[in-house]
């Protein structure tokens, strides 16, 4: 309705994010907030995308594969990709099959148990459990043990200087990798050949994180600590009412917290910083080290790092990141 002064571009030209008039064909795409040109990929666990005019244009991967974390003081990721955060001292089922309310049998079943790590009241996962029928993982103070028995399950354990691992087969229903850095850190890595349903903390693993909050009674929670109360193992333990938040609770830890977390979004990790999103790892990382007030704080704020480094590396980017005066391996 009016005239106003500026630049436009031409019939059949298109502005990209750079504010220059491009073809159709050159238009980038947006995954994550980031920019891709004509013909970059991305890859998830279970589909390669290639930007095509602006367009992502995907193809399934013929094995599908998909990650739950859990890390720090209660962060979670599902297998769908929604983040949340709690804290609570109990047993709480990570993830199980057998859901369905026609098959309620299960194959498998993971618990974390947490406890309290710092004077603020958060939580730390210190201690996972693993039920395959009547044979048993249990991890905890930096070792394992196994117990029982499946004929019917095939397994193999692997150590490295950070990490325990294991490969779980569950055939025709699941092949498993759990990946623990025997301190606060644990993996689950899924690829099924079932359509069996799963449940727990990390979701039902169904492709849509809208309704990963899905409780034990089957509806979908309107808020995650409703949902994290319904997973709970042990019903004797209390609800969770409120999230901490231990940065306020402890506020002359934010700036070291805030300084020493800043490794993230440094020189040092550049390379991963257009591959993943690293705004949620860092605000991990400073609530986890401000939490941390009695001891280990180190700790859990290189924990929070190496879970940032580890996204980076499923991106095939290799970030050396340890020094022997920074978060050092041993």
């Amino acid at each position: 309705t009016k005239c106003e002064s500026g630049c436009v571009c031409a019939d059949g030209l298109y502005e990209n994010l750079d504010g220059g008039c491009v073809p159709a064909d050159e238009c980038p795409c947006e995954y994550g907030g980031l920019a891709y040109g004509k013909g970059e990929q991305i890859q998830t666990e279970c589909d390669i995308c290639t930007c095509t005019k602006g367009k992502w244009k995907c193809v399934q991967k013929s094995k599908c594969s998909s990650t739950c974390n859990l890390y720090g003081e209660g962060h979670i990721t599902t297998f769908d990709g929604q983040r949340f955060v709690f804290d609570g001292n109990c047993e709480y089922i990570l993830a199980m099959d057998g859901c369905s309310v026609n098959r309620p049998v299960s194959s498998f079943k993971i618990v974390t148990e947490n406890v309290i790590c710092g004077k603020s009241g958060v939580t730390c996962s210190r201690s996972i459990s693993i039920y395959l029928g009547n044979l048993t993982f249990i991890l905890r103070d930096e070792t394992f043990t196994i117990s029982g028995e499946n004929p019917g399950v095939r397994y193999d354990v692997k150590k490295n200087a950070l990490h325990l691992m294991f490969d779980i087969i569950i055939p025709r229903k699941y092949n498993m990798t759990l990946i623990w850095n025997k301190h606060m850190n644990f993996f689950i890595k899924i690829s099924r050949e079932t359509q069996e349903t799963i449940c727990g903390l990390c979701g039902n693993y169904n492709g849509n994180m809208k309704d990963d909050f899905e409780t034990r009674s089957k509806y979908v929670a309107s808020n995650e600590l409703e949902f994290v109360n319904s997973w709970k193992e042990n019903p004797l333990c209390g609800d969770v009412y409120f999230v901490v938040d231990p940065c306020s609770k402890n506020p002359y830890r934010k700036a070291w917290a805030e300084k020493t977390c800043s490794i993230i979004n440094s020189q040092v990790f550049s390379a991963c910083h257009n591959k993943v999103n690293r705004m949620p790892y860092y605000e991990a990382c400073v609530r986890d080290s401000c939490g941390c007030d009695i001891g280990g704080d180190c700790e859990c704020m290189c924990d929070a790092i190496a879970v940032y480094a580890m996204a980076c590396l499923d991106k095939g980017i290799c970030i050396d990141w340890r020094t022997p005066e920074f978060c050092r391996k041993f």
